[in-house]
This record gives structure tokens, sequence and C-alpha cells, in this order.
């Protein structure tokens, strides 16, 4: 029987989805807080729960049926290693949807939800918040400089990567409203006021595929951080595969862009960064990076992102942007050297990484010019 050595907060996430239960159902079965299990669960990789919460997920999952039993083993196997050639597609989408509230809603709303672990040089705050679709995990993460940011997570089989890449498209569609509901369900909105999330990047965390190691492999993720190239999105339905499938033809001869990023080691990840997003396949369980640090990267970038687009809007109305003093030109110039320098503490991935997903998001550059703009409006 598949036992856990010491539970993480991502190990108490993985056996809640392998007993399909909600935050307060699961809450409920362990004798718990809902607030505890959404504690546990934003803390991922990183928290470890107390000693007498360890016995009770122990005994949870002891008293699991072989089914669940089977379905959180998988799931602890897949957020491994990826071995290619190893059989059908599958990939974990995490999707970012962040949405600009003003630094005086996201204080109210920070009140009700649970700080960042400390070290943490981005103030933020977190909660699990309930999708309508029951297997998507969802975290909503509201930053003190007024962005918050819906992180969901969706388990994927598809037969291929173009059925992978519609759903991406099509899914959108509907997470994006919801996802401003959801946040209009939680604020008070000034009359007139609208939400509207935006910057819909992806990051594809691939456990297995049918593609031969090497070359095939290779395309196969690059293919995943631009999968623009296997849909006609203007198709009058929405989004639908191309009239005439390429998919096959370009893990034959390779698919490459200049804007695409390669941040692998070669033995240790394969990881891309294209215009829409990220994908990586950690080969090695003890080099490879986590999926909690390329979270990290992305939902910082996300917020940085959404931050210096609303001073452009600002600018573009006509408008002398304006911000509280605390988050004005000088946090953008501190944000912009914490993600463009090395730190002494970072391997040789995180560098790559960050670099690769600032350079293709372009976020440097806004970052500059929302710099400059604040810093015009106070000359």
């Amino acid at each position: 029987m598949v036992t856990v050595q010491s539970w993480s907060g991502r190990e108490a996430r993985l056996l809640r989805s392998a007993m399909r239960l909600s935050i307060r159902d699961f809450a409920a079965h362990l004798g718990v807080s809902d607030r505890v299990i959404s504690k546990w669960e934003a803390g991922g990789d990183g928290y470890c729960p107390r000693p007498d919460s360890q016995a009770v997920l122990d005994t949870a999952l002891a008293h699991s049926t072989e089914e669940i039993r089977a379905r959180f083993a998988e799931a602890l196997g897949r957020a491994a290693v990826a071995v290619p050639g190893s059989g059908r597609i599958r990939v974990d989408s995490h999707k970012f949807l962040p949405v600009f509230i003003g630094a005086e809603q996201a204080l109210r709303l920070r009140a009700e939800l649970i700080d960042a672990p400390s070290g943490s040089w981005l103030e933020s705050s977190s909660a699990r918040v309930e999708h309508s679709d029951p297997q998507t995990i969802c975290t909503l993460h509201v930053f003190a400089c007024g962005v918050a940011v819906f992180h969901l997570v969706q388990p994927r089989t598809p037969e291929s990567l173009t059925e992978l890449a519609v759903w991406r498209y099509r899914s959108y569609a509907s997470d994006l409203p919801w996802a401003g509901a959801t946040l209009r369900d939680l604020i008070d909105l000034g009359p007139g006021r609208q939400l509207n999330p935006e910057y819909v990047l992806s990051l594809y965390w691939v456990t297995s595929g049918p593609w031969a190691a090497g070359a095939e492999f290779d395309t196969a993720l690059r293919l995943l951080s631009t999968p623009s190239v296997l849909v006609d999105r203007g198709a009058p339905a929405g989004p639908a595969p191309l009239a005439q499938p390429v998919e096959g033809s370009l893990l034959a001869t390779g698919f490459d862009h200049p804007d695409i990023v390669s941040f692998g080691v070669r033995g240790v990840s394969t990881g891309y960064a294209g215009w829409s997003g990220v994908a990586y396949a950690a080969h090695s369980r003890e080099r490879s990076l986590t999926i909690d640090e390329l979270v990290a990267c992305e939902i910082t970038v996300q917020a940085l992102w959404c931050f210096s687009r609303q001073i452009q809007k600002l600018v573009e109305d006509g408008q002398d942007p304006s911000t509280p003093d605390a988050f004005g030109w000088r946090f953008l110039r501190a944000a912009s050297s914490r993600l463009t320098t090395a730190r002494a503490q970072e391997t040789a991935q995180h560098v790559l990484m960050r670099e690769a997903i600032m350079k293709t998001s372009g976020l440097a550059e806004r970052l500059r010019a929302a710099q400059d703009a604040l810093r015009d409006s106070v000359g």
C-alpha cells in the first residue's frame, strides 16, 4: 500500500483530489476546519502539517478505498518525473488569470486570506477557491500592490497535442468570466467598475507522453509552449483543429520558432517558454525544478505584468498614472532588479527559467515603461 513518509501541502492536496472531495467536505472528513485545509494546500511542498495532522492524514489514506489509493499513488508518481515514450499524454495544466482590483480592495480582501510564507519579497495572501469544475483546483493570490491572480490546476489526458490546444482556447472562454464573477462576489465594486481578467498564459507540467526521447520529445514541448500553430482560432464555432492536421508532420520534421526560449538542462529536464506560456518535463526528481518553483515564478510575473498593464492603460487613456507611495516607480525598480538579477542562492536552472519567462513575457520592457510613466507623473 502506498504510504507518505512526511506529508506536505502538496500530498494533502493530491489526497483530496484522489478522494474527489471539496475543501469543505475534505475538512469535515478529517475533522479540521476549512481554513486548515486551505493553509496546507496554499503552502504546497513548503508547508509541513503538525505531527497530529500528519497522523490524521495517515489514517485518512489507510482507510481509503483501493480505488482512491490507486489514484493517489498515480498522482504522486506523475508529480515526480517524466519518461519519454511512456504511453498516453498526461499533463497538469496550470492557468494564471490576473486582474487589477486596486490596493484598497486588495487590502480588504487579504484580511480574509492566508499570508504568504515569510521571506516572500512580493507581499501577498492566498486561499483556495471552489471552481465550477470539481476536478479543477484553484488558488486565489492577492497582492498588496492591487492585483489578484487565479491559479487553476487542471489535469489532462488528451489523445493529442491538438486536442489539448483546442481545449486550452475553449476553456479560457469559460474560465475568464468565471474568474471575474468569482472576484465580484468577494469584493465590493464601486459603480461602473468592471473586472476583466486577462493575460492568459499556461504552464504545462508534462508527466508522460508517447514521443520518443530526443528531438521528438523536444518538439512536443515546443508545440505545447506555442499551441496556436495547431489551432484554427477563427473557426465559426470557436477554436478548432486545423483543417489539415499538422501535429504529426511537425513532430516528424521538427518545429521551432525564434521566440521560443529553452531553459532545460540535458539529462535533468526539458523546458521551453513561448509566447503562450511554459512547458516543462522533469527527468530527475532530485535535480530538476519543482512545480512549486515554476508556479511561484509565473504568478509573480503575472502579478507584475498586470500591475504595469494598469499603468499603461491609464497613460493610453490620457490620465496621469498614480499609485500609493509604497507601489510607485521605486517599487517597480526593485521588482525589475529582483527579476533580472541572479541571486546568490539560486541554481543555474532557476536563473535560466526566470530569464526565459521574462524574455517571452516581455515583462522587463513593461516594467521599465511603467516605471518611467510613474516617475514622469511626479516629476
